[in-house]
């Protein structure tokens, strides 16, 4: 993959939105996330910095701009640094999710 881009499920664990890489790629295989007002279903779906991602977790729905791609799962601080949140929202630990995403 370009050095532009990031797989999905990655960025979604790197930024600390789910516990695990194999939530994330529920996360994203089960619908659960918007790209620029699109649904995919592929965890594997190349991401962009400027993209805007809605993710629809268990407890909340958290839209978010990508600022940056990851290297690494690091510390909250870090992760932080990855993307802006549009919608207002606060702490993203709080939005961490490690069961793939929406109640079904």
């Amino acid at each position: 993959m370009r050095d532009d881009r990031q797989r999905l499920d990655k960025w979604l664990w790197f930024a600390r939105f789910a516990k695990t890489r194999p939530a994330a790629v529920r996360l994203a295989g089960d619908g659960h996330v918007r790209i620029d007002g699109r649904r995919v279903t592929s965890p594997g779906h190349p991401l962009k910095l400027g993209d805007v991602l809605t993710l629809a977790l268990a407890h909340a729905t958290v839209v978010v701009r990508i600022v940056a791609l990851g290297a690494r799962r690091g510390p909250y601080e870090e992760a932080r640094t990855l993307y802006q949140r549009l919608d207002g929202g606060g702490d993203a630990e709080a939005q961490e999710t490690g069961d793939g995403g929406a109640d079904p």
